[in-house]
């Protein structure tokens, strides 16, 4: 790409007019002095240029100096705020009567100033420049995307692609009027010569495989036949000869519309010479006057110099070889007829007799220019006198004679113009100075020989001779350029020219490469990338195209950030276009081995390509690529930029979003093709992961679970945007997302639940944040998710309804406690009453959430209302699964080694009999987390049995497995360091088989867990709630509610507390009422009564402890019985009615 623009060719800067002088449309002649008229009017220029000139510097200190007064000139125009309406050469000063000492001391400030302005100049028109050149990717996605849908053909495709390089090439080239430094101009050049490179790409691939073949179709109009028909249709059958056509063509194409845009741009185009402009004025002046001079012909017809062996003036000389590079050019361009035009009306219509012969019939051999010559029957009439190429061979001839005489005279416009329409490549190949040129010169004349030499086989006697001649090169080693000596004469034509011709196409590239006639520079160009795939796209062998574009594609073999592909961004989003047209114009041409390689190194260079998009903010075109992904690929590549981005704007992550649901199918389908429900569940499932980190042993395990839960809750956004309208069932689409949105966080409710039981005034913010995000989507109609029978969605809206009345008790009491700290930092007496109220108040709210929560009776909270029975006659196993922390009550958290391990699992074990763990072939296992080596995995697995597992499962508390993870997760493990709690990351149930194969998952165990931990836990924080109110003077009405609302057998609460937690139930209740509440041993009578141990193993003893406002101790037991159930009943203490003494 750094290829200096010299050495570029011809069609890529219209402006270049180094081979042929500016204004000579006009017959004037100027200088050739280095300096242009341009320079000559500009001089001094500065580095500011208008993109047309790059003047030299004698000597660094000139370049530096031009610096220092641009600066100048940006301080003058741009902060003093004056327009730049004087020419910049204006306010230069020589290098010599530079600014005084000063002046320089004087102008800190403002230069400092200037350096700001122009960093910012440079910012804008960088980015200018880069908005520019970025247009191509929406432009070639939007293209790509309506050839997808079926909007256009894939060779109208290649054809639009072509045209939008040309279109943005000139708008970066020519679309600014404003002066840009040498960098910024250099920049702008290579981008606009690279699209130019680009778009000859394109035209080379759609005239290869896009063009298609025309039958020539029988017509009497054909009849009788002649050299142009039966050349035509050797063309047509042959197929190294229909190759060198279409590149011939592509090549003249190339430059024609160089030409075009030539005249658009610059209002002139080649052939605009004056009337008779080719008459030799000054010689015929010269002649008149009677001068006699042998080196000066002596007639004024064509053939004069060649019979009289003298030229004509110089003056004369010099114009007929401007015209004639015209006519070369337009030649080159495939336009003999605007050739031809030129020379009679420069005044030269004999040399448009020799360039167009039969009447000026075209006669190249295509079926294009067989339709054009019509019913004209002028070869047919001349033909069928001479016989088939007779006149035809003798052009040929004289053309060759031409070239070779003309050659001798030094004239190589004429030369190459005769030597052209006979295939005489020495003759005209090296005036061809860049790629193209040399490849049309090489593809034309031996498109011409192969023709030459079909013709020749109309006449035996030729045919023979042909043969022995070819014969005779085949066994002439190294003859490519070293022309044999065939018979003088008509008669032998093409013999003369085709020991000249390549073999075969990679010989005619192998002659580009490294030939002897061929320019340095076009050597130069045969290493460029574009060229390199021009080349191996036009020998067609399509297992090599790939090679060379992974070639230049290189990605990044980086784990850490595979981001971050490598090489040119509009050669990568050429090759994904290139690989994606390919695929579809070859599909019914490849091979199994060739589909392969194609599909594997194309997947490569399109995931390249998207993740290129990805990094550049232009997530909104990554589907139309990533559809044409393999599944997998596409999957993860839709994985890693929601996970990337999960934490941008909405505006981002919804470009995203409409991606996807855009250009891939909604559900699972075609094995080939990724689908969003594959992406989202991996997506969920990712999010679910530990994720690596450092962990401080002095840090708040429950604050790192409480930022964790944040990024787990994100991924649920993606499932709450709205589908766009024009995909296919949409409502059906918006229903299962919503479905999908609330299975997933009914089970990121559980999780954040059972590790947000610390008191303490921060939120559950991942919890609130699923409420946020699921807010909006819930007041959508359900009847299409309620349509739903596939899934529970009854229970799961009735789970999510729990666990919003869950989470606003948990807010109302942090709410409350966040009160209560702060008025404990306050004196009682610096306390206001407002404080006081609003903490009261808070209390309250509290208090009733609460009581709201635990008082349902028609539906318990998180108690599904309809069993999911599971039946199975093979024995049925139940697996939890579980990612923890072990964590100390400081909140430190524990780096589990080997032994603690150990013990963790005696632990479990211990928290049930040995009988059960017998009887339900209970089995732990706890080991280092291999992905985080602070956490620890927790599997347990037991045979489930009637009512655990099997059937309806009526307690509601998890069943066995709940029970043993319910002691780790309240911190009571016997046998194990006092207080340790399981602080838990991720949690799964499953139902598997005898062989370990989970087969779907118990919900019921996870559900039955959280009620275990979190009812205890709301019914032990409202016991803390009434204490502020005693303090406060604002006792409650009713205490007694939650002592008998857990007391009463219907509600179920009971079995849901551990033996500590009732305890410290009785301790609060104790300190909002002077209850006389027994000992431990009163407790464990109340937990024996409950489990329907006889009373008389239950012995009460009097307390010593009482309330500090009571001055005498009076004991009051009573024992109620329900239902067969013995109860201890709490014991008021009245204190009104005691007398003072014992």
């Amino acid at each position: 790409m750094d290829v200096e623009m010299e050495t570029s060719p011809s069609y890529f800067d219209p402006e270049d007019r180094s081979t042929r002088e500016q204004y000579r449309r006009y017959g004037k002649r100027h200088s050739t002095s280095g300096i242009s008229p341009h320079q000559e009017n500009s001089v001094e220029a500065g580095l500011l240029y208008d993109g047309n000139n790059f003047p030299r510097r004698p000597n660094a200190a000139l370049f530096l100096e031009e610096i220092k007064q641009e600066v100048e000139s940006f301080e003058a125009d741009g902060l003093e705020g004056m327009p730049a309406k004087t020419p910049y050469a204006s306010k230069r000063r020589s290098s010599l009567d530079g600014h005084g000492a000063s002046e320089l001391d004087g102008g800190s400030d403002s230069l400092s100033q200037v350096g700001i302005y122009l960093l910012k100049s440079c910012k804008h028109e960088d980015e200018a420049l880069a908005d520019v050149g970025e247009t191509t990717f929406a432009l070639f996605a939007s293209l790509l995307d309506s050839a997808l849908q079926g909007l256009m053909p894939i060779a109208d495709l290649i054809l639009q692609f072509e045209n939008a390089c040309r279109n943005v090439s000139e708008s970066i080239r020519y679309g600014s009027n404003g002066r840009h430094r040498v960098i910024e101009d250099k920049l702008m050049r290579q981008k606009a010569r690279f699209l130019l490179d680009e778009a000859a790409s394109w035209s080379l691939l759609w005239y290869l495989y896009g063009k298609g073949n025309k039958s020539l179709t029988t017509n009497k109009d054909y009849f009788p036949t002649t050299s142009h028909l039966k050349a035509c249709q050797f063309v047509m059958t042959d197929h190294t000869a229909q190759l060198c056509l279409r590149i011939v063509q592509w090549l003249e194409g190339l430059a024609s519309k160089s030409l075009d845009l030539d005249n658009k741009m610059r209002g002139c185009h080649v052939g605009s010479h004056l009337p008779s402009s080719g008459i030799w004025h000054h010689t015929q002046r010269f002649l008149k006057k009677g001068v006699t001079d042998p080196t000066t012909v002596q007639h004024m017809d064509f053939d004069a110099p060649t019979r009289e062996l003298a030229q004509q003036l110089p003056d004369d000389k010099k114009q007929d070889e401007s015209l004639l590079e015209d006519v070369w050019i337009l030649l080159r361009a495939g336009r003999p007829e605007e050739a031809c035009e030129l020379c009679r009306s420069a005044g030269q219509p004999w040399r448009a007799a020799t360039l167009c012969p039969f009447g000026g019939l075209d006669q190249f051999p295509s079926i294009e220019a067989l339709v054009k010559n019509g019913k004209n029957r002028t070869l047919q009439a001349i033909e069928l006198e001479s016989g088939i190429g007779h006149q035809w061979r003798l052009w040929k001839w004289a053309c060759y004679c031409a070239s070779e005489k003309i050659a001798e005279q030094g004239g190589k416009y004429e030369t190459a113009v005769y030597a052209a329409q006979c295939s005489n490549l020495k003759r005209f190949l090296p005036i061809c100075m860049d790629w193209e040129s040399a490849c049309w010169a090489m593809a034309k004349s031996w498109l011409d020989a192969q023709v030459d030499s079909t013709l020749a086989g109309f006449q035996p006697s030729r045919l023979e001779q042909l043969k022995n001649y070819g014969d005779a090169i085949d066994g002439s080693p190294g003859h490519g350029d070293q022309p044999l000596q065939p018979s003088v004469g008509s008669e032998s034509w093409p013999c003369q020219v085709l020991s000249q011709q390549p073999r075969d196409l990679p010989a005619l590239l192998q002659k580009l490469h490294s030939g002897d006639m061929v320019h340095e520079a076009v050597s130069r160009g045969c290493k460029e990338q574009q060229r390199q795939i021009e080349a191996r796209v036009s020998t067609q062998k399509k297992d090599c195209i790939h090679n060379i574009i992974l070639c230049v594609c290189v990605c990044a073999q980086d784990d850490d950030n595979v981001f971050r592909p490598h090489g040119d961004p509009q050669m990568i989003r050429f090759s994904a276009h290139l690989v994606l047209v390919l695929r579809y114009l070859l599909a019914d041409q490849m091979t199994d081995a060739f589909r392969e390689k194609l599909m594997t190194v194309g997947d490569h260079i399109l995931n390249m390509y998207a993740m290129f998009l990805f990094t550049k903010q232009h997530e909104e075109l990554v589907g139309v690529y990533a559809s044409q992904l393999a599944r997998h690929l596409c999957i993860d590549l839709f994985v890693q930029m929601m996970e990337l981005r999960i934490n941008e704007s909405v505006r981002i992550k919804y470009k995203i979003f409409l991606s996807a649901m855009a250009y891939l199918p909604f559900s699972p389908g075609d094995d080939t093709k990724g689908s969003f429900e594959e992406i989202i569940e991996r997506v969920l499932s990712r999010s679910r992961e530990i994720k690596l980190g450092k962990y401080d042993k002095s840090s708040d395990v429950a604050e790192q679970h409480r930022l964790q839960s944040l990024q787990k809750a994100m991924v649920i956004q993606w499932l709450c945007f709205t589908p766009p309208s024009m995909i296919d069932d949409v409502a059906v689409v918006s229903a299962k997302l919503l479905l999908r949105a609330l299975i997933h966080s009914n089970m990121l409710f559980r999780e954040f639940a059972l590790i947000s039981m610390w008191r303490v005034p921060k939120m559950p913010i991942g919890a609130h944040m699923l409420f946020s995000f699921l807010a909006e989507p819930l007041k959508q109609p359900t009847e299409t998710l309620l349509a739903f029978e596939d899934h529970d969605v009854p229970e799961n809206l009735q789970e999510f309804q729990d666990w919003s009345e869950y989470y606003s008790c948990d807010a109302f009491y942090r709410n409350w406690l966040k009160s209560e700290l702060e008025n404990e930092e306050v004196s009682p007496l610096e306390l206001s009453s407002e404080e006081r109220q609003r903490s009261i108040e808070a209390a309250k709210e509290t208090l009733k959430s609460s009581l709201l929560l635990l008082q349902r009776k028609e539906s318990p909270w998180l108690a599904a209302a309809v069993d999911c029975i599971y039946e199975s006659m093979e024995p049925v196993f139940l697996e939890l699964h579980a990612t923890a922390m072990l964590c100390l009550p400081s909140g430190e958290c524990i780096c589990p080694d080997a032994t603690l391990c150990t013990a963790l699992m005696s632990a479990l074990y211990s928290s049930v009999s040995e009988e059960l763990v017998l009887n339900r072939q209970l089995m732990v296992n706890v080991t280092i987390s291999a992905r985080d080596n602070h956490c620890v995995e927790v599997i347990l697995r037991c045979l489930a049995v009637e009512g655990d597992g099997i059937g309806p499962h009526e307690i509601n508390d998890g069943g066995v497995l709940g029970t043993v993870m319910a002691a780790g997760f309240k911190g009571e493990l016997v046998r194990f360091q006092a207080g340790v709690t399981m602080e838990i990351s991720r949690l799964d149930a499953w139902y598997s088989s005898k062989d370990g194969s989970l087969e779907g998952p118990a919900t019921y165990i996870v559900r039955g867990l959280c009620r275990r931990c979190c009812l205890p836990e709301v019914i032990l924080r409202c016991m803390q709630v009434p204490v502020s109110l005693v303090e406060s003077g604002d006792p409650p009405e009713s205490h007694d509610d939650l002592i008998e609302l857990v007391a009463c057998p219907e509600s179920g609460l009971l079995r849901l507390f551990s033996q500590h937690q009732l305890q410290s139930s009785f301790l609060s209740s104790s300190k909002c009422k002077p209850y006389l509440f027994l000992d431990n041993l009163t407790v464990n009578a109340w937990i024996c009564s409950k489990t329907r141990l006889d009373l008389k193993f239950i012995k009460l003893l009097p307390l010593t402890d009482l309330a500090d406002n009571v001055g005498i101790a009076f004991l009051l037991q009573e024992f109620l019985l329900f239902e067969r159930e013995y109860t201890i009943c709490k014991m008021e203490l009245q204190e009104e009615t005691f007398a003072d003494d014992s």
